[in-house]
């Protein structure tokens, strides 16, 4: 008995790939609306507007480069925010990397009450930035603080914390590595550290390797690409900050944590010069771009994806 192939025409199977291809679109279109309207177009208008003088009411003037020169030559809190922002970043990005690996660790060797740690940890991460900040600004208190309470007990002088411009930074990253240390960072971590395989645990406590071999020589290699993505992540969002400072400091004492977005939002709210604005944003946006290369391109140095071919 022989059997007959059907054989389907070729412009029913344009049509069917076609049909569905019209439907992925259909599906993403309300993204790409999104993505178009709230993300790109915002971002091609702004760097439109950051070659012209711009203040809303009248018509942007085009001005070409003046708003780059003056930020890098003239305005004098450019470099200072810029500064400050660096430094915030270099102390809190490491500080909070390093903290969220060692909780991850923590929280995976399985003890008993390993979930219940997790949603506390977790917690500040839920709190509301608001309230977050009102609480913080309590804790920091000059006066009715319990941080200085407890610095008085101990005989040490109370600290201005907020009010100090050698302190007000440092009392900052403190509340930044309160909010992170256990949010998604710990999270992804954590994912990490599960997907590494038992084998390679096993074959090293054959070979008689100690906890610290087994992190230095199993753990890191395997969990570099998770610890580059938090590195990445981390250092965009310590770049961006501005919501705590914004609810805590403004700015104060003496322009200590005028960081680089709380001027951003003085050029585009208060004076309303959203020319200039758009430029400091630009100027941001490069220097992500840049930061982002740089470890991109030494990632290759120590980041280690299974199954790739290492160059010797």
């Amino acid at each position: 008995m022989m059997s007959t192939a059907v054989s389907v025409p070729r412009r029913v199977w344009l049509t069917r790939s076609r049909r569905r291809a019209i439907v992925g679109y259909l599906w993403i279109m309300p993204w790409l609306v999104g993505l178009v309207a709230f993300k790109l177009g915002p971002t091609l208008a702004a760097f439109a507007l950051s070659f012209t003088r711009y203040d809303i009411i009248t018509t942007p003037i085009w001005i070409g480069l003046e708003n780059y020169v003056y930020a890098a030559t003239t305005d004098p809190l450019f470099w200072r925010s810029l500064r400050t922002t660096l430094y915030y970043v270099g102390v809190s990005v490491p500080l909070g990397i390093v903290a969220s690996l060692g909780l991850s660790l923590l929280l995976n060797m399985g003890k008993r009450g390993t979930a219940t740690y997790r949603t506390f940890f977790f917690l500040p991460n839920l709190t509301p930035v608001v309230a977050g900040a009102i609480l913080w600004l309590w804790i920091y208190h000059p006066q009715f603080g319990p941080l200085n309470y407890l610095l008085r007990l101990m005989g040490i002088p109370p600290i201005g914390w907020l009010g100090s411009v050698e302190w007000a930074v440092p009392s900052l990253i403190l509340v930044a590595f309160w909010y992170g240390i256990g949010g998604s960072r710990m999270v992804i971590f954590l994912a990490g550290l599960q997907a590494v395989p038992n084998e390679l645990y096993e074959a090293a406590e054959v070979d008689g390797a100690g906890r610290w071999a087994r992190f230095r020589y199993i753990i890191l290699p395997m969990i570099s690409p998770t610890m580059f993505f938090n590195l990445v992540l981390a250092i965009i969002v310590s770049l961006r900050v501005f919501e705590v400072a914004f609810l805590t400091t403004v700015g104060s004492p003496n322009y200590a944590t005028w960081f680089y977005m709380l001027h951003l939002y003085q050029a585009a709210f208060r004076d309303f010069d959203m020319g200039y604005a758009s430029a400091l944003a630009w100027i941001l946006f490069m220097i992500t771009l840049a930061l982002t290369y740089v470890q991109i391109k030494l990632s290759k140095r120590w980041v280690y994806y299974e199954g790739e071919e290492r160059e010797s």
